[in-house]
Formats: C-alpha cells, sequence, structure tokens
C-alpha cells in the first residue's frame, strides 16, 4: 500500500493495474492512502494513463486515494470506445463497483468532465463531491463543433512536429507556450510501461461521442445537489468557456474559478493553484 510519505514522482513509476468489468479488462493506476473518500479521475478525449499530469496527481494522492482509469477501448482497456458519453458513464460505475468503491469524489476534465456528470444524474449516492474542469454541459454552447476546433491544429501538430495539445490546451502568449512546453515535458516523464497509444479508430469513436453529447438535449443540472467546483481558463477554445460559466449556474452548490490568459488546459498551466484549492475543496 502507497502511504502519504511517497515519492515526488509516484505516478509515473505506478504499476499498470487492470480489472475485468463484465469480461473486460480496464486499465487503470491507484495510489494514495486509503484514509479518506478516493478521488476518480476522468480524463480528456484520446487520453490514456500518461496523459494524466502527474504533479497535479501526485500532488492529489498525498493525502488521499486516487485512481486514474482508461476508457474503454483506450490504452491498456480492452473492448470499443463508447459511442455515447451515457456508454462511459456506465462504463465508469461499473469499474468502480468491480473495484469495490463505495462513495467517491469525481475529477472530470474535458471529455472526462462530460462523464462525470452523466455518473453523478445516474448515481447520486455514489459520489460526494465534484471537480468539472474545462468541460460543459450536454447541448453546450461550441462542443458539437469540437472537431472543427481540433483538426486544424492537429494538423498543425504534425506540420511544427509539436503535441497537438500545445495549440489545443493552451493560449498562444508567452505564458501560455511556457506552460504547454513544461505540461507535455511533464507527460513524457514516465520511462517504463508506458500505457498503449490510442488507436485511429478509438480516436474518432470518441469524438462521434462528443458530437453526440454536444448535439444532445440539456440535462436536468437542478438535480445536482452535491458540492461542486468548476474550473476554465478564460479562453477555452475545445469548450468555450461560456459553458463553465453555464455549468456554475445551473448546479446549485458550485464554485467558479476561471483562470486569466488561460485556455482548456488552465488547471495544468496553473497546476499549484489548482491543486491548492482542489484539496481545500475536497476536504472542506
Amino acid at each position: 500500500m502507497t502511504t502519504s510519505n511517497q515519492p515526488p514522482s509516484a505516478f509515473i513509476h505506478a504499476a499498470n493495474l487492470s480489472v475485468q468489468v463484465n469480461g473486460i479488462p480496464f486499465a487503470y493506476r491507484d495510489l494514495g492512502p486509503r484514509a479518506r473518500v478516493p478521488l476518480v479521475m476522468l480524463n480528456h478525449w484520446g487520453a490514456v494513463l500518461d496523459n494524466f499530469d502527474p504533479k497535479i496527481v501526485d500532488a492529489l494522492a498525498q493525502q488521499r486515494r486516487v485512481i486514474t482509469i482508461d476508457y474503454q477501448g483506450i490504452g491498456g482497456s480492452g473492448g470499443s470506445a463508447p459511442l455515447t458519453v451515457s456508454g462511459m458513464a456506465d462504463d465508469a460505475l461499473a469499474l468502480m463497483a468491480a473495484l469495490g468503491l463505495g462513495q467517491v469524489d469525481l475529477l472530470g476534465f474535458s471529455l472526462g468532465g462530460f462523464v462525470a456528470q452523466d455518473i453523478v444524474l445516474k448515481a447520486p449516492d455514489r459520489v460526494r463531491k465534484l471537480i468539472l474542469t474545462g468541460t460543459g454541459p450536454a447541448g453546450g454552447s461550441g462542443i458539437a463543433d469540437v472537431g472543427k476546433v481540433s483538426w486544424p491544429l492537429i494538423v498543425k501538430g504534425l506540420l511544427t512536429l509539436r503535441d497537438p495539445k500545445f495549440y489545443l490546451f493552451f493560449t498562444a502568449s508567452a505564458d501560455g507556450q511556457r506552460a504547454a512546453a513544461a505540461y507535455l515535458q511533464r507527460l513524457k516523464q514516465r520511462q517504463h510501461n508506458r500505457d498503449k497509444n490510442p488507436t485511429p479508430r478509438a480516436f474518432l469513436r470518441q469524438l462521434k461521442a462528443i458530437t453526440a453529447w454536444g448535439r444532445q438535449a440539456p440535462q436536468d443540472l437542478t438535480r445536482l445537489a452535491l458540492p461542486t467546483l468548476i474550473v476554465n481558463g478564460d479562453n477555452d477554445i475545445m469548450v468555450p468557456t461560456v459553458n463553465s460559466v453555464d455549468l456554475a449556474q445551473r448546479i446549485a452548490n458550485a464554485q467558479l474559478i476561471v483562470y486569466p490568459d488561460a485556455g482548456h488546459g488552465s488547471i495544468f498551466q496553473h497546476h499549484r493553484d489548482f491543486v491548492t484549492k482542489a484539496v481545500a475543496f475536497l476536504d472542506a
């Protein structure tokens, strides 16, 4: 069992684990002490375990159990990537049951925030506190256009030999570019037993799920009564920032943080401040 005296780079050395869920293996990593409500982290479109920011995971895992997962059909998980956010939420609930987790806290980034909302609406008693970052509600403004926004910058990344997240997650300012470079270096820190990259098929199937989420009817977020922390940058080009404001207005017990000169990946740019605020929120 990992203790709270874990080294600073615990996440990049964490074992790749797997659990069977309805006959399908799901990959995950599990670290931190077991004394508190576990925090389950849900990541972005096309993300595998090595796309979780080790700075954020390690800081959150100092005092609580943190579980990061691969969606079905992505990375080390088997099966086929669901074509709906609802399907991903069902998988996550089944995975939590397979791990013997009772009530959890959820942190969802981007697509993970869509999934987290759906989980809470389906099983409100399973979630104590909710953190939504770089995300938006079903039917939210511009969410169905994420492919149109992303493809030109994905091509730009290929042409400039840069990870597309350099352009998609961060602003073009000097601060934004420095933060992008630092974040992408952190994602390369794990040298051994890295997760499998997403296949093009899984990447496209997840995009279909995101597009469908952007086009579906709004959900009744007034049903969400749990404490919720919503975080974004003031210039999110993937899930426009107005969606974070919308979430904060529709979820009764919500607080909103919007970082200046920051984009979709604001929590990576401001990881120290974000972790301080997230820990305070979870501990309150």
